[in-house]
């Protein structure tokens, strides 16, 4: 409705749920003497910023397409789903645990993130991070209840930073990255609940035996990228990766061998 002023809301402290998008907003002030709002969307308008009074009782907040460039400012104690989708956020910097600690899903694709660090977010379920331009994993030692991880259409190459604090991991999507060498998913042994990968459109998924071998690197995953794996492939993976444990024993007691 090219709305461009809300301060006609103020007047209805009893509001709960509101959907303010596709206007022209810059400011959201007015919303401040709303102190019983569970739900607010404000998708598509020209706001800058996600600062705002904190609310009690908001448990959902969407921000998505605006023109937001940083995290500053979200304080909202009982926030359980944040969407800054579609913005200009260049850095994962500004929420903060203290404050929301009851936050289970972030969703910030198609920002501009080179990297991760700063989301420490312990309570953390879901996080979607597709479409940045995410080029290192850091700071996910503090995501240990982080059941779902989407890093589609980013530009990693390495694997590192994943970490045995996240134990909770079972989703894991790397869909169009630049990972060239399939060594770097060994990397992922670290998270002991991982069952689910996408790694399509990767380099490394044109290589030979490409699911085989990463079932011999992740024996306890059930699903690669759209498929469950049959027990021929597990078969397979199996005795590969025993083979190749006797062969590591061979050289190894060689080794001693040599030494003494």
């Amino acid at each position: 409705r090219h709305l461009t002023d809300i301060s006609l809301l103020q007047r209805y402290i009893h509001l709960r749920y509101v959907n303010l998008s596709e206007n022209k907003l810059r400011d959201l002030s007015p919303l401040s003497s709303l102190t019983h709002l569970l739900w607010l969307k404000v998708d598509g308008n020209l706001l800058t910023s996600a600062c705002m009074q904190e609310l009690p009782y908001l448990q959902i907040i969407s921000f998505a397409h605006n023109r937001i460039k940083d995290m500053e400012g979200i304080t909202h104690p009982r926030l359980a789903n944040l969407s800054l989708k579609g913005n200009k956020i260049k850095a994962a910097l500004g929420l903060s645990q203290g404050q929301l600690f009851s936050l289970h899903i972030l969703e910030l694709r198609g920002n501009k993130l080179e990297s991760t660090a700063g989301l420490n977010l312990p309570r953390l379920k879901t996080l979607y991070l597709a479409q940045n331009a995410i080029r290192s994993l850091e700071g996910l030692e503090g995501l240990g209840q982080l059941t779902t991880l989407h890093l589609r259409d980013n530009q990693l190459e390495i694997l590192d930073g994943f970490c045995s604090t996240m134990k909770c991991l079972q989703y894991l999507n790397l869909r169009s990255n630049a990972i060239s060498n399939l060594q770097e998913v060994a990397k992922l042994q670290v998270l002991p609940m991982l069952r689910a990968l996408v790694l399509l459109d990767n380099p490394c998924s044109d290589e030979a035996d490409y699911r085989v071998e990463v079932l011999v690197m992740l024996p306890h995953l059930e699903r690669l990228d759209k498929d469950f794996f049959e027990e021929d492939e597990r078969a397979e993976a199996n005795k590969i990766r025993q083979q190749r444990q006797e062969e590591e024993q061979v050289k190894m007691a060689q080794a001693e061998e040599s030494e003494g």
